[in-house]
């Protein structure tokens, strides 16, 4: 029950997209994880088949590497990313408080992996956060 309600989930935030028009930059979704992908090559079509891309990619959460090969005329997911500015409000043990300052809406984003990010929150600061598949990020202080 639980993965079809994922994957309804998935339905959403995500959108189709052919392996061919991916590019060094963008974002796939592997392993219901968003990805940012570092490295694509294709193969030529063979003999007995179409061509290849091999796609190797960098989890946005937890900087995990991931690779898929699939053929280049083959479906996959792309996030839909939502970038948003909010205020830190308080720093918890394990979250920061944010409030969105277009809508107001309080949400929570774990610390950031980078110290010299985490080392600039405090409260009453400005930062660009990501909203992806359902899950927060932030990504840098402004101004």
């Amino acid at each position: 029950m639980r993965e079809i309600l994922l994957s309804g989930e998935l339905d959403i935030m995500s959108k189709p997209s052919d392996v061919g028009s991916l590019r060094v930059g963008s974002y796939i979704i592997i392993d219901d994880a968003p990805c940012k992908i570092v490295s694509y090559s294709k193969s030529k079509p063979g003999k007995h088949g179409a061509a290849k891309a091999r796609i190797v990619a960098i989890s946005v959460f937890d900087e995990t590497k991931k690779t898929i090969v699939k053929p280049v005329s083959a479906q996959v997911d792309v996030p839909l990313i939502e970038k948003k500015t909010g205020q830190v409000i308080a720093l918890l043990p394990s979250v920061v408080q944010l409030m969105d300052l277009e809508t107001y809406e309080m949400t929570e984003s774990p610390y950031p992996d980078d110290e010299d990010l985490k080392a600039k929150l405090t409260s009453g600061v400005e930062v660009e956060y990501w909203q992806i598949l359902g899950r927060t990020r932030i990504t840098r202080t402004k101004g």
